[in-house]
């Protein structure tokens, strides 16, 4: 069954562009590794809740935006070994250091899922 990486996590609007090229080479070199699929969504209908939301789970400010993103993979398995190879590839180098991401990486959620239903 597959396996799933989940990310939520708050981005400035200003940094939408620069998000999205980091994105884009991050998506091509996981897919290269044997990703499934990659995906990065930016929230178009996300409005805060009474008790839980997107909005209030990464304590959005008024200037950012919600990203909710995911990786598929074939297995757990295979997610641990692209994610390895993914962390040691050279072109990761520069987008991981912490001053080159454009969001605040404290209040990132993110964590691995085995998928229940696959219709």
């Amino acid at each position: 069954m597959a396996y799933v990486d989940g990310f939520v996590l708050p981005l400035p609007k200003k940094n939408l562009e620069a998000y999205r090229e980091i994105a884009q080479k991050a998506g091509t070199i996981w897919r290269e590794h044997g990703a499934l699929q990659f995906r990065e969504c930016i929230a178009e209908d996300v409005k805060p809740g009474k008790l839980t939301s997107f909005p209030q789970s990464v304590d959005l400010k008024e200037d950012e935006t919600v990203v909710f993103s995911w990786i598929v993979y074939a297995s757990r398995a295979a997610r641990d070994e692209i994610n390895d190879k993914v962390m040691k590839d050279p072109r990761m180098a520069d987008m991981m250091k912490p001053e080159a991401m454009p969001f605040d990486g404290k209040r990132m959620i993110y964590g691995g899922f085995e998928v229940l239903v696959d219709l």
